[in-house]
């Protein structure tokens, strides 16, 4: 389980300052453009249960990914808990940390951040390769997870051979092979073609599911966000504005920026409605 408890992350001329004022009931703003101060994260709380996948929802620049990385202290919270199981991360030395990182959590980025010289498999077994695993272990490890991902025969390839539809399967296939508890992902379809896209989104609600992995996932796409998530996260300017199932959202808004904002979102259908089995585009 992921907790966040009043968590902030500001920037400025004097962090220390910026959050100070950005935390009053009513700030200065002649004080917080002195400070030429930002609101990445303002005061966020949530839970993220086992298991469940929850998505980050808002326009760019809302701070989504910032929140994202807070879980996993790639950025340093300026304030608040950060909770993994009950563990509060922001405690942890940097060789507790790094380990957190590579046994725990899995991390997907839009950029698919391949290796360009090295085949398929051995980027998907690059983690395990950190950790010392054998290499016939790894490898094994990593042909198991690209047919999971539709993949399978592609391991000898390099993967400037691949469509960026596919290198996202290589991505998510490495982020799978340490078999983490927590999976981070910062708008991995987004480049992508609507097909490929919805293929691959139809893919990861599978596998995910059928893996039990705790995912927090970044999105701007409303559609997207309704179709995958089992609760969504809608944040505006660093702030929480509501947090609730896509039907919450759109049928009990917290406001009338929801309202706005989903207006025109289509509610997802079932995933045991969908075909069992995904075609592999290229």
């Amino acid at each position: 389980m992921i907790e966040l408890e009043d968590v902030w992350k500001v920037f400025g001329t004097d962090e220390r300052a910026v959050l100070n004022e950005a935390r009053r009931p009513a700030p200065d703003e002649a004080v917080l453009k002195r400070l030429r101060a930002v609101t990445g994260v303002g005061g966020a709380s949530f839970k993220v249960e086992k298991g469940e996948l929850v998505c980050l929802m808002g326009l760019s620049g809302s701070g989504k990914s910032t929140l994202l990385r807070l879980i996993n202290r790639l950025l340093e919270p300026s304030a608040g808990q950060v909770r993994i199981d009950g563990g509060d991360i922001l405690s942890l030395g940097r060789k507790a940390l790094r380990e957190l990182r590579s046994q725990r959590i899995g991390m997907v980025f839009q950029s698919h951040a391949l290796v360009a010289h090295l085949s398929i498999r051995d980027n998907v077994a690059l983690p395990l390769e950190i950790r010392g695993l054998a290499r016939t272990q790894r490898e094994d490890r990593a042909d198991e997870l690209l047919a999971r991902v539709g993949l399978e025969g592609l391991g000898d390839r390099r993967v400037s051979a691949l469509s960026g539809g596919m290198q996202q399967r290589v991505g998510l296939a490495r982020a799978l092979a340490a078999d983490p508890d927590i999976l981070l992902m910062d708008e991995p379809f987004s480049a992508l073609d609507p097909l490929i896209r919805y293929d691959l989104q139809t893919q990861f609600m599978a596998l995910s599911r059928e893996l039990g992995k705790t995912t927090v996932f970044v999105t701007h796409d409303v559609d997207e966000a309704f179709r995958i998530a089992d609760r969504v996260v809608l944040m505006r300017g660093g702030r929480i504005i509501q947090v609730g199932t896509a039907d919450t959202l759109v049928n009990e808004p917290a406001d009338d920026y929801v309202r706005r904002f989903v207006r025109n979102a289509r509610l997802p259908e079932r995933l045991d409605q969908q075909p069992s089995k995904t075609r592999a585009f290229a």
